[in-house]
C-alpha cells in the first residue's frame, strides 16, 4: 500500500516530529509501499525520517499516486489556533475523498472548532473516513454527538520504548512562549529552582526554537543572577531529546510530548499547565502540576522532590 501523511511536519516541533516518528515506522512494519510525508521543509523531512516527502501546497500528486491518507496526529482539526489551518488540513481530506482514497484519521485530537461552517465541514467529513482513532474522551465525545464512531487511543508517543537512565543531579526545564506566561510567573518559578536545586546542575530546554528559545534565554538570566549552572539546549533532533530527557534527575515542562517523554523515561516530572490536553496528562499520570497564574508553587516542588 502506498501511504501520504498529513500533519504539521517539517516546522521543527518535537511532538509532531515525534509522532510522525512513531507513524513511520508503524508503516514501514507493515511493509508499506511508499510513504510520503506533507511538509513545510520536505528536504529536511526526507533526511530526518528516510521516506519520501513533499511541500504543503504540492499533495495533490502525491495523493493522486497514494492508496491512503492518513491525517495526523496531534490536533489538526481545530480553529483556535487558525481558521486558516483548519481549512488546510480538510482541503487536503476534501482532496483524497474527491480522489476516491481511503482516508484514516489518526491519534487525534478534535476540536475545538468555533466556527459553524468548520464544524459542518469537519463533521462531513469525518463521516467519509474509513478509520477514526482519537487520543482523549473529549473528542471522543464530540464525535459521539455528530453521530461518528472513533477509538479512543493513546498518544502515539506513548508507545515508544524510552531507556531509564535518570543521571543524578541532573534538572530539565522545558518552556515555551504562551501568552498568559508572564514575568511573574518565570520569577516565581526562578526563586523555587534557586531554593530546591542549587545544587544542580539545570538544562533549559527548547522544543521548538522559534516559540522555545526566546523564553529559555529569559529564564537563564533570572538563574544567572541566582548563581545557578545553567546551560540552554537548543536545535535538538528527536534522538538528542529523548537522550537529554531520559537522562534527568527531574523535569519541569510545559509541552505536552516533554511531560511523555519524561513520564516514558521514568524522570520524576512536574507539569507547567498551559492547555488542557496537558493537564489532562498530569491528572492521569498523578503528576504535580502548577498554573500559569499560581503565586506559590512551594507544595508543588515539595511533590516533585517527594
Amino acid at each position: 500500500m502506498k501511504y501520504v501523511v498529513s500533519g504539521y511536519i517539517g516546522f521543527d516541533n518535537f511532538g509532531d516530529e515525534a509522532i510522525a516518528h512513531v507513524l513511520v515506522n508503524r508503516l514501514k512494519q507493515d511493509s508499506a509501499e511508499k510513504i510520503t510525508l506533507i511538509s513545510s521543509n520536505p528536504e529536511k523531512t526526507k533526511k530526518i525520517h528516510n521516506v519520501n516527502a513533499c511541500g504543503m501546497l504540492d499533495f495533490f500528486s502525491a495523493i493522486k499516486d497514494a492508496d491512503i491518507l492518513i491525517s495526523g496526529g496531534g490536533s489538526l482539526l481545530q480553529d483556535v489556533t487558525s481558521i486558516k489551518s483548519l481549512f488546510y488540513y480538510l482541503a487536503v481530506i476534501y482532496t483524497a475523498l474527491f480522489l476516491r482514497k481511503k482516508v484514516e484519521i489518526f491519534a487525534q485530537g478534535i476540536g475545538p472548532i468555533n466556527s459553524k461552517l468548520g464544524q459542518i465541514l469537519t463533521r462531513f467529513a469525518l463521516k467519509k473516513c474509513s478509520k477514526i482513532t482519537v487520543r482523549d474522551k473529549k473528542s471522543q465525545d464530540l464525535l459521539f454527538s455528530w453521530e461518528i464512531k472513533s477509538e479512543l487511543v493513546n498518544d502515539p508517543v506513548l508507545y515508544l520504548d524510552i531507556p531509564h537512565k535518570n543521571t543524578k543531579g541532573c534538572v530539565g526545564i522545558q518552556l515555551r512562549s504562551f501568552n498568559t506566561l508572564t514575568d511573574d510567573f518565570l520569577n516565581t518559578l526562578a526563586n523555587e529552582v534557586a531554593k530546591n536545586f542549587s545544587d544542580k546542575k539545570i538544562k533549559l530546554i527548547s522544543l521548538q526554537d522559534s516559540l522555545d528559545l526566546n523564553v529559555c534565554t529569559k529564564f537563564r538570566n533570572l538563574l544567572a543572577e541566582k548563581q545557578l549552572d545553567t546551560e540552554i539546549l537548543s536545535n535538538l533532533d528527536l534522538n538528542q531529546v529523548f537522550e537529554t530527557i531520559s537522562n534527568l534527575e527531574y523535569l519541569i515542562a510545559m509541552r505536552f510530548h516533554a511531560n511523555v517523554v519524561g513520564i516514558k523515561s521514568g524522570v520524576k516530572t512536574l507539569v507547567i499547565n498551559y492547555d488542557p490536553k496537558v493537564e489532562k496528562l498530569a491528572e492521569e499520570y498523578h503528576l504535580p502540576i502548577i498554573n500559569l497564574n499560581q503565586k506559590n508553587i512551594s507544595q508543588e516542588f515539595e511533590k516533585l522532590l517527594a
